[in-house]
């Protein structure tokens, strides 16, 4: 494991001491696993809206990829201190810990980030610090992360579900209206009786006017401004406004391409067709 664990007079600290520090910091904070049996029996089964399973499916997934972080860190632990063999996953491990990235067997589990292991771990402790405020009672959160999710497709989707329901319309005839507010996310205090509120997004190639509630041209040095929260809720594909409108596409990051989630359709007084020349499109995350 280590290279080079003879620590010179007046040098830092080693190899092995930099990882097992960074091991043990995150070790320290990771919350418990969710109580998944303890969070289903909160709801009853012909309660459970389609934001509830939603919810379900994010708090198992969390709980598989702080699994992961939580066995192999201890796991890697033994080895440093000699009582397991060092294995070729172990050597990995530390190796990116050691050089703050993000292990390739956490990511093989995590969602699409660009992040090192610092801010993606930052990241992770929001992520679960949100889900367990939801399922606290369920509610749903006055305005929502959506790019804190695993899978914001199933909550978008979620959005169309409950209208579904509550209509008794087909689904495959619903699509999503989206609404760009004047607001910042501090300025909801509940959620909408329909729909959601999203907070946290980011344009690239182009700003949101809040004046104008138009797309416009962006400034420069200021790549990726914020958007302001936007109201989605669902409606019949008959009532979808479709003139003066940029179908926006929406990533989880900037590599774009599979990291793909959904089109929101933004009004613009210019033709499109520029914002698509300019690849506009919205990011959940930078």
């Amino acid at each position: 494991m280590p290279r080079d664990t003879s620590a010179g007079a007046g040098s830092g600290p080693t190899r092995e001491e930099k990882i097992k520090t960074t091991l043990d910091e995150i070790l320290e904070k990771l919350p418990e696993a969710f109580n998944m049996v303890e969070l289903m029996g909160k709801v009853e089964p012909a309660d459970r809206t389609p934001y509830v399973v939603v919810a379900f499916q994010e708090c198992e997934r969390m709980n598989t990829l702080t699994n992961e972080l939580r066995s192999s860190l201890k796991t890697l632990d033994l080895g440093l201190k000699g009582e397991l063999t060092i294995t070729a996953a172990m050597e990995a491990l530390g190796n990116s810990l050691f050089l703050d990235q993000v292990p390739e067997s956490w990511a093989a589990k995590a969602y699409p980030s660009m992040a090192g292991l610092t801010i993606w771990y930052v990241d992770l402790l929001l992520r679960i610090k949100e889900l367990e405020n939801w399922t606290a009672d369920f509610q749903l959160p006055a305005a929502v992360w959506l790019g804190g999710f695993f899978n914001p497709q199933s909550f978008l989707t979620a959005i169309m579900q409950a209208m579904a329901r509550k209509n008794e319309w087909p689904l495959d005839k619903m699509c999503l209206q989206c609404d760009v507010t004047k607001k910042n996310k501090e300025d909801f205090s509940s959620s909408p009786r329909e729909g959601a509120y999203i907070h946290s997004l980011y344009m690239e190639g182009a700003r949101w006017d809040t004046q104008t509630s138009l797309i416009a041209e962006g400034i420069l040095k200021d790549l990726t401004p914020t958007v302001p929260v936007i109201f989605i809720k669902a409606i019949t594909v008959d009532k979808q406004e479709t003139r003066n409108i940029y179908a926006c596409p929406v990533y989880k990051t900037k590599t774009r391409g599979p990291t793909f989630v959904w089109t929101f359709n933004l009004k613009t007084k210019e033709k499109p067709a520029k914002w698509t020349m300019g690849g506009v499109a919205i990011l959940l995350q930078v």
